[in-house]
């Protein structure tokens, strides 16, 4: 990111339907956040369905899912206008389906993920590998376009991918899980020694978590059996600009607007 760039801080938050989460908590804290920039993932809403409120002193770009009223659905919110907004990786499969959405701000592009959920064993694990096989080539030709252009990239948002057993309270209990599968691990690795740089773990090295996602079964939360499962990777510019990184986990289960946690990460100027 270049000094005078329009972003310092990226949250970004899976708001698990954004008109439940506008009624829970989400617009207090949209209110509050010091954030230039939020990713959004499985918003659940048509954009006249979103909450006119919800958005003052905010730009939204908005990408939802053609396909099916009700899911997915990814947006970002900025406080400056972007100068450009693209949906999609390059797929038919997926460009209709609320996945994927990139804004370009001065010297740096912002992206928002919602990444499929897989199931093993069903077409919906199928849908996620497929994914996944088509996003790392649209990643590597972003990064080279962007490297091009003399700008960062930073993809926010829910992968759905634990990266290690640091980044799952009870890992041994799900090996054989989507989201902490080891192909799914492996494709997430590659793109580490790409040089995409997971900025939350590089500011935490050597801990369990912070987990940003925990069911609403049990006493998941409570207990903080959660995953770490949403993530910003920066091209290693940006990445090496990351100064602080937290999950505003909510002070109790019964304040939580989500089954996950916002995600921030500021950045020096």
């Amino acid at each position: 990111m270049r000094d005078g760039a329009a972003v310092r801080t990226v949250s970004s938050v899976n708001v698990n339907g954004i008109r439940a989460a506008a009624a829970k908590g989400l617009a207090t804290w949209l209110a509050g956040t010091t954030a230039d920039v939020v990713c959004l993932q499985e918003t659940r809403a048509q954009p006249e369905e979103i909450p006119a409120d919800l958005l003052d002193g905010w730009h939204l770009s908005y990408a939802p899912c053609e396909h099916a009223r009700g899911r997915n659905g990814v947006g970002v919110l900025t406080r400056e206008e972007p100068d450009a907004v693209r949906v999609g990786i390059d797929a038919v499969e997926f460009d209709g389906a609320g996945r994927y959405l990139e804004v370009d701000l001065p010297g740096v592009t912002v992206a928002s993920l919602y990444l499929p959920n897989g199931t093993v064993g069903t077409p919906r694990q199928d849908e996620k590998d497929r994914f996944c096989a088509l996003f790392a080539p649209y990643l590597a030709q972003c990064r080279e376009k962007a490297a091009a252009e003399d700008r960062e990239v930073l993809v926010c948002g829910d992968w759905n991918i634990a990266p290690t057993e640091a980044d799952i309270r009870n890992w041994r209990g799900n090996v054989k899980n989507s989201g902490f599968l080891p192909h799914e691990r492996a494709w997430l690795a590659e793109l580490f020694a790409a040089g995409w740089v997971d900025v939350v773990r590089a500011l935490h090295p050597g801990v369990d978590g912070p987990y940003s996602w925990w069911s609403y079964r049990g006493r998941a939360f409570d207990n903080d059996v959660g995953w770490r499962i949403d993530h910003h990777l920066a091209t290693p510019g940006l990445a090496a600009r990351a100064v602080s990184a937290v999950v505003e986990r909510a002070p109790s289960h019964g304040a939580r607007w989500s089954d996950h946690a916002p995600v921030t990460v500021g950045y020096m100027a």
